[in-house]
């Protein structure tokens, strides 16, 4: 029996073309992101934000500055993918939804909010790293929800990262982690390339 997650996984690609006639709607965008945010985060900070840059006058903002790459233009939308530095005192915030659902008891609050503390508040560079893993594992968890939809995307790294920050007035907070184009797929993009074989990265201890 064909298990359809990892089907979606073993056969997502980087799409190269797409089809710039095919659109998204407001409902589609807001689901994939849903979906994205379904992935963890350290003590639940939840410490990410995605700009769906998806109008001609948004794509020609951003085009220049992401080495004009033909997904930014051609897809429906590419996300800018925002991870936010580490910050515990958001905690109680962001745990209060868990607490009201009767997940977590009020009491724990506090033995999530005080490591969490410890292990940032001091440590900008702890806090940049976690931004950039929250907003890594969301976009993930968005290439293979669109995978699962029959829809193509591209994570990116190609961009000026201070220009980007500047023209879509990220907070100083937030760092441009990647760009993330989705869309509707045509003809001619190559299958997933192979992998290196699992004996070169795995060891057993």
């Amino acid at each position: 029996m064909t298990n359809t997650v990892i089907e979606c996984i073993l056969s997502r690609r980087a799409t190269k073309y797409y089809d710039p006639a095919c659109t998204l709607s407001d409902d589609q965008i807001r689901e994939l992101v849903r979906i994205g945010t379904s992935a963890p985060t350290s003590f639940h900070m939840q410490n990410w934000r995605f700009i769906a840059v998806r109008t001609p006058e948004a794509k020609a903002r951003l085009s220049p500055i992401a080495w004009n790459q033909p997904p930014i233009k051609d897809a429906a939308v590419t996300f800018i993918v925002c991870g936010q530095l580490a910050d515990s005192s958001v905690i109680p915030e962001r745990l209060a939804p868990v607490v009201e659902a009767g997940i977590m008891p009020e009491t724990m609050v506090p033995e999530w909010e005080i490591p969490a503390r410890d292990l940032y508040m001091n440590y900008p560079q702890r806090q940049r790293d976690e931004a950039v893993r929250t907003a890594a594992i969301g976009a993930t968890a968005i290439i293979y929800a669109a995978r699962s939809l029959g829809l193509g995307s591209t994570p990116m790294i190609g961009f000026d990262a201070e220009a980007v920050a500047r023209e879509f007035a990220l907070a100083e907070n937030e760092v441009p982690v990647l760009l993330l184009s989705i869309g509707t797929e045509l003809p001619g993009n190559w299958t997933q390339k192979p992998r290196r074989p699992v004996a070169d990265v795995l060891d057993f201890v």
